[in-house]
């Protein structure tokens, strides 16, 4: 995937702004799909180029004029094409698992590092639960797109819980 479909995709609600859509993607995409602020800014003009976005500039009182960006036909059509295409699963590139697989040459920086990674992942799954209450307590109701949505935050659950899981079975072990 590239950062351009992730971008496409947060455009298919509403427009946003460069700005805005920073934020959004920090707040959602961003938990699977890293990008940098400038990462996003220099993705919004090449997409612009090739018409898979327009913008509008929209004047604003005592602050600077801001752009606001939406998806073009052309860009659902992309997107669209894009997402018939096979995902092939990505490959495993853990700098922690190669930690572990040499980690007899060091097994207390192992130790620190097992119990820094495991904090991490706790605090993400529960950033994770916390948006789970916030927006998906019904999961019955949601709408079709919210569905979609909800999926990829279960995936990032599961995602955490397994790592934790798998710690704890490596801290167990190497005790």
């Amino acid at each position: 995937m590239a950062l351009a479909h992730a971008i496409l995709a947060c455009l298919l609600d509403r427009s946003l702004s460069g700005y805005d859509l920073a934020q959004q993607f920090d707040g959602s995409v961003g938990y699977f799909w890293a990008a940098s602020h400038q990462q996003i800014y220099r993705e919004l003009s090449k997409l612009e180029q090739q018409g898979w976005i327009a913008s509008e500039t929209v004047l604003q009182t005592g602050k600077p004029d801001k752009k606001l960006y939406r998806i073009t036909e052309l860009g659902k059509q992309h997107l669209k094409a894009w997402m018939t295409e096979p995902a092939d699963p990505s490959p495993i590139k853990d700098d922690l698992l190669v930690k572990i697989f040499a980690g007899d040459l060091a097994p207390q920086a192992i130790a620190i590092e097992l119990k820094r990674h495991q904090k991490a992942h706790q605090e993400k799954l529960a950033v994770y639960k916390a948006i789970e209450q916030k927006y998906f307590t019904n999961p019955q109701t949601l709408s079709e797109a919210e569905k979609f949505q909800y999926l990829t935050l279960l995936n990032g659950i599961s995602y955490e819980t397994h790592w934790l899981s798998w710690i704890d079975t490596a801290m167990q072990l190497l005790k």
